[in-house]
């Protein structure tokens, strides 16, 4: 991938508030992975489990400062230039409609977003309160070791995948599946709403994929194959099996491998966002 061809975003800042606790309880790595242990087996967003660790553990603190990431760090340079790529692709996909994209902070360890606390052990994260994704880029060297995803074009997948989140954000899909979610409607499973929300975040990566090819003629040989292989690595089938040593699609947030390699390709072979209807597909 032939990233250096693209534009640097501003869009891009650095927390300073790393190693903070969660609200008025100070959570090591150990509680962390106990969350993400009991989300993993109740099939709750570990966002919501932190939310209520706040309430009962004090007042959240405030966001720290957050200021233009470091230029000189090729990693930084990397997200950078890639985010730069989605800005043009959904600027002038939506140059008619004020579009605005989001902010996206690097941070380690932990971070205070709109949304709540998180750490590094939740991965990646958009949060639709203060319209910004959140990357501790340290997940960059967990998709080498612990998911065996390498390639820069696997890394740009997922930084495309979060910022797939604040496109839907922005054209209601939040909103609506809120509403659906408040009527009852099933958020997990196979075919619920969250696995329909990420599907469609995967086939938006696809789509701004398609377009920045256009765009730069930055893609090289095996570059596609390796965003193929992030997508199947993070597939819920994938991590109950090596989390839990069996997989329990009722359970599923994400799609499994296989869906979201489909939905991936779907954007990417036909450029399209109308084709990145999850909701309105029987089947996933």
């Amino acid at each position: 991938m032939l990233w250096d061809k693209s534009r640097r975003s501003d869009n891009v800042l650095q927390d300073s508030g790393g190693g903070r606790g969660f609200g008025g309880l100070k959570l090591g790595g150990g509680g962390i992975i106990l969350v993400l242990i009991i989300s993993l087996i109740t099939g709750q967003n570990p966002l919501a489990l932190l939310g209520l660790l706040q309430q009962v553990g004090g007042p959240a603190q405030a966001p720290s400062e957050q200021q233009p990431a470091a230029s000189d760090d090729p990693q930084v340079d990397f997200v950078r230039a890639v985010v730069g790529s989605t800005e043009d692709v959904w600027n002038a996909r939506f140059q008619a409609d004020g579009y605005q994209p989001p902010k996206v902070v690097l941070f380690q360890q932990q971070v205070q977003s709109a949304c709540g606390a998180a750490s590094t052990a939740m991965g990646p994260f958009y949060c639709p309160n203060d319209r910004a994704v959140y990357f501790d880029l340290s997940f960059f060297q967990e998709m080498d070791t612990r998911f065996k995803a390498q390639g820069d074009f696997a890394r740009a997948y997922v930084i495309a995948h979060e910022v797939g989140h604040h496109l839907q954000n922005a054209l209601g899909v939040f909103g609506a599946v809120a509403k659906q979610r408040e009527r009852g409607a099933a958020m997990e499973g196979e075919d619920g709403l969250s696995v329909r929300q990420e599907l469609q975040a995967d086939c938006f990566a696809g789509v701004w994929a398609n377009l920045a090819q256009q765009q730069l003629q930055w893609l090289q040989p095996g570059d596609v194959e390796a965003a193929l292989n992030a997508a199947s690595a993070v597939g819920d089938d994938r991590l109950q099996q090596q989390t839990r040593g069996a997989v329990v699609p009722d359970s599923f947030t994400h799609g499994s491998s296989a869906q979201r390699v489909k939905w991936f390709k779907v954007g990417f072979e036909r450029g399209s966002l109308e084709s990145c209807d999850t909701f309105r597909v029987a089947r996933l």
